[in-house]
């Protein structure tokens, strides 16, 4: 899925105001070797956890709280299995430069860290999560972050659409070190359509829009 110029629109109407030299694809076995060669050259992103912090074990713990697990086999193992999903972000040469992770409400459960609070106001559960999104750290404010967002949502309506909830930070007013915005900021997922439900946090916010099919 391409992104081409700044004059023309996703199928969601959002104006593609990212360069023409990223195209985003979904990360499936074929764009494996490129999601993984991103996370190596980034030293397994985040201390190592090759974004594994949010998926679900069958005993229904994260992955990330198992010691001892091969992290890198097992993303694998769900990505090929089709139980792993994100908009992977090329530049030019092939390489991934970012991507935003997303799927069915049930395969990306809440955090810990903002669990409480979502529950304590209990809502009606999305259909999908985007959960994370990352940029090469050599490669960031370059508009990766919203070129991999915007893929999220064209694949999540290719794949049928419904509610999209996110749980990203407030960024306007403060000093937000991009490094640490694992859920990017609340501006960026505004600017594709999705309102404020309510704070989880000191800077968190939960957002919402629905993505027609």
């Amino acid at each position: 899925m391409g992104i081409d110029d700044e004059t023309t629109r996703s199928r969601l109407g959002r104006p593609q105001t990212q360069s023409p030299r990223y195209s985003v694809r979904p990360l499936d076995g074929d764009t494996w070797d490129a999601f993984a060669e991103l996370v190596e050259r980034n030293g397994g992103v985040f201390g190592g956890c090759w974004c594994m912090g949010h998926h679900q074990a069958p005993d229904g713990r994260s992955y990330h709280q198992i010691r001892g697990i091969d992290k890198r086999a097992t993303k694998e193992a769900l990505v090929r299995s089709g139980r792993a999903h994100a908009a992977l972000v090329l530049d030019e040469d092939g390489l991934a430069q970012g991507w935003a992770k997303y799927g069915r409400f049930e395969e990306l459960p809440i955090l810990a860290q903002h669990r409480r609070a979502y529950e304590k106001e209990p809502v009606r559960p999305p259909d999908w999560r985007i959960a994370c999104l990352y940029t090469d750290k050599s490669r960031r404010r370059e508009g990766i972050a919203r070129a991999a967002l915007g893929g999220a949502l064209d694949l999540i309506q290719a794949a049928g659409g419904g509610t999209v909830e996110a749980i990203p930070e407030v960024t306007s007013g403060r000093v937000a070190h991009g490094r640490f915005l694992f859920q990017a900021s609340v501006e960026l997922f505004e600017d594709h359509g999705f309102e404020r439900v309510r704070q989880l946090g000191k800077w968190a916010w939960l957002v919402r829009r629905t993505v027609l099919p």
